[in-house]
């Protein structure tokens, strides 16, 4: 495993960190295989943890806590806030009145007094960043929070609160956790020099494209997913974007193959090599998926292999631009661009 310090904060973290996702009742894991994936990972070498509390209403943090006690100390803990947690209209956002009530929820469902970094789940253009940033500060101040980032920020957000703030004295963002996989390499064009220009650790989720660089999504098989509801368009070949992602993925599994790497190796080696990025989030849902991703946790790819990537899928481009996060809410609804 290699380790990589966290932005500059100091910190090591290993370079593939866990992502707790599926942990619950979205990835249908027990308490007992969610320990054991923790167990695995940590003897792999993974020190960094990140959950967040919409997944599984908070269900993920629980398991999390409860595999990680007595062990806390050995732990990178991460999470995040902002997502809708019920239908209450205020149980949600980055205001200072809801990120005090989410983080007190989060310690007592993780069974700790504190997180090692704690992040803004999404950009929230209703709360201004001060608001944010003095409530993110107070919380670092009194102990529940150790760093603070944020993620899927646009670039410009991102620019936005690092002046923020610095003009109204309060702490920053240390990291930025994006989409990055060699099919969605929009990131490179905008918030990859962001984060490198002010310094922020990159933590990457969906390295391997919602299974479609895992190896089991080829032109020779049914297209399966246990999440059939939540990811079945990201599989439909009637849609044009999946049918570029199936083309990439045959000629990136031809790339592996002669290099002697399987598929996730090449995804994820590709992903950790960029020097923007910290660690690749992995979201393993059995013991087999673990340990065919912590075979890539040294992975190096040599310069031909990265362009040969390069060939197949161009720098800085999304295969799928219409599952980006990270879109100005004005190119998503009209009202915002007309008067």
């Amino acid at each position: 495993m290699q380790y990589r310090i966290l932005g500059r904060t100091g910190v090591r973290v290993s370079s593939l960190a866990l992502g707790a996702m599926n942990f619950g009742r979205i990835g249908r894991t027990t308490q007992d295989e969610a320990t054991a994936l923790v167990d695995a990972a940590l003897e792999g070498g993974i020190n960094l943890i990140d959950t967040a509390d919409m997944y599984g209403e908070g269900e993920s943090e629980e398991m999390v806590g409860k595999a990680v006690a007595g062990r806390r100390d050995d732990i990178v803990l991460a999470t995040k806030a902002t997502m809708p947690m019920g239908e209450e209209r205020n149980h949600r956002g980055s205001s200072r009145r809801w990120l005090v009530t989410a983080l007190d929820d989060s310690l007592r469902r993780l069974g700790v007094d504190h997180v090692d970094l704690y992040q803004i789940h999404r950009w929230d253009p209703d709360t201004g960043d001060e608001e944010t940033l003095s409530a993110l500060t107070d919380l670092q101040r009194a102990g529940k929070i150790r760093y603070f980032g944020s993620s899927t920020f646009p670039a410009h957000c991102i620019v936005q609160a690092q002046w923020a703030a610095r003009e109204h004295h309060l702490s920053r963002y240390v990291t930025e956790q994006p989409s990055y996989s060699i099919l969605q390499r929009g990131i490179e064009a905008h918030v990859l020099p962001v984060t490198q220009e002010y310094g922020l650790g990159v933590l990457a989720w969906s390295p391997l494209a919602s299974g479609w660089l895992s190896g089991a999504v080829r032109a020779d098989r049914a297209i399966t997913t246990h999440r059939s509801t939540f990811l079945s368009d990201r599989f439909d070949l009637g849609v044009p974007a999946n049918r570029a992602r199936l083309d990439a993925v045959e000629q990136l599994a031809v790339v592996a193959d002669e290099s002697g790497l399987t598929l996730i190796q090449l995804a994820l080696g590709f992903v950790t090599a960029h020097p923007a990025v910290t660690a690749a989030l992995i979201g393993p849902r059995t013991p087999d998926h673990l340990r065919a991703q912590l075979a890539a946790a040294d992975t190096v790819l040599p310069a031909d292999v990265l362009d040969a990537i390069d060939e197949i899928v161009a720098p800085g481009t999304d295969l799928a631009p219409h599952e980006k996060f990270d879109t100005p809410p004005a190119l998503l609804d009209p009202a915002l661009r007309r008067r």
